[in-house]
């Protein structure tokens, strides 16, 4: 496998109705050996949503050059625009990832309309359109006809597994899921998840792609519905919904159990690595001393909560009473999530 790849973002190909047509994006990330003269380290990135212009920005900063498409014409140049904005904010807050200034990593994007020529010479194609099963099968289906057989096909779904999305793809074995988490410029997980016949080298190059870009990968061993982070998410999300609901606690409080309990340690150490340190020898002493209390509790779980019927619409208040649903307060509590994300992630990289 090359020393080089690929991110594509689809939303949509020619197969796709018309009534469906979305954005599309696509990363190709070429290394230098590979693009022309004239073009060291290419990328292509596709689609101009948001976790495309996240994934065009993580590439950049580790220097590759991004094409960026969009098959509404305009939208990828208003994206760069976009981003020319955020690269220089975060320049000026000293958050900027990567060893080029803004300016660098801004020479190093540019816009396209035309999807065989995003894709022209690419290696690595990673998919990002929303998640409707059928829309990404015939993104992949338009990809595959557009590139050399050598061609990694990567998906950022985030509840799809490979086996569906690739379903009908030809060749298996260059297929596999990178999913990031949101936003992944401050977030640096991405789990990747294999195909029942990918092979072993696309995972490799993968992880290494992903490494010397700065973001975090892990590997999962086989495909399963929500893959590892969302399913530790889900579980999270039941029972914290089932305490509100069950009058327990209250919306405030059961966050405050993770942003100031929980989150503190599991922002630097898992929950495996906690147990292993919170007892005198390690983890198996954890679960002697306890195991017992924890299959206690588990036994005492409910079923899954209902998150749509009327039970659900007391908490939907509690949580609006608190934050306003409207895009002014949603905004401004996301701007301020950034910002404490970038500062933890200043944080963790200095230590």
């Amino acid at each position: 496998m090359q020393n080089f790849a690929n991110f594509v973002k689809p939303a949509m190909g020619p197969c796709v109705k018309t009534g469906q047509e979305k954005e599309l994006e696509i990363s190709t990330l070429k290394n230098e050996q590979t693009c022309a003269e004239s073009t060291p380290n290419c990328l292509c990135s596709c689609f101009s949503g948001l976790i495309g212009r996240s994934w065009a920005m993580v590439f950049v900063s580790g220097g590759f050059r991004v094409k960026l498409y969009d098959n509404q014409p305009g939208h990828a140049a208003k994206a760069i625009a976009e981003m020319r904005k955020q690269l220089e904010e975060l320049e000026d807050a000293h958050m900027l990832r990567g060893e080029l200034t803004a300016m660098q990593q801004l020479a190093l994007l540019s816009s396209h309309d035309d999807l065989s020529q995003a894709l022209e010479g690419s290696f690595f194609v990673q998919e990002c359109v929303f998640e409707q099963l059928e829309v990404k099968q015939c993104v992949f289906q338009d990809v595959e006809q557009l590139v050399g057989t050598d061609v990694i096909l990567s998906s950022s779904t985030s509840c799809l597994v490979p086996s569906s999305v690739f379903s009908k793809v030809q060749n298996k074995s260059r297929c596999l899921v990178s999913h990031p988490v949101n936003p992944p410029y401050y977030v640096k997980l991405v789990e990747l998840v294999p195909h029942p016949e990918t092979a072993g080298a696309v995972i490799d190059t993968t992880h290494a792609i992903m490494t010397k870009v700065g973001q975090a990968p892990i590997r999962l061993k086989k495909e399963i519905d929500g893959f590892a982070l969302n399913r530790v998410q889900a579980a999270i999300i039941a029972e914290s919904w089932r305490l509100v609901q069950d009058g327990i606690i209250s919306v405030k409080d059961i966050d405050l159990v993770m942003s100031e309990g929980l989150g503190m340690r599991y922002a630097f150490i898992g929950p495996m690595e906690t147990m292993h340190l919170n007892a005198p020898k390690g983890l198996e002493d954890y679960m002697k001393n306890y195991g017992e209390n924890i299959m206690r509790v588990l036994a005492s779980f409910g079923p899954i909560p209902d998150f749509f019927g009327e039970g659900a619409k007391s908490i939907i208040n509690e949580m609006c009473e608190s934050i306003p649903s409207d895009q002014h307060h949603l905004s401004d509590r996301r701007e301020r999530r950034d910002q404490l994300l970038m500062g933890l992630a200043k944080l963790k990289k200095d230590h």
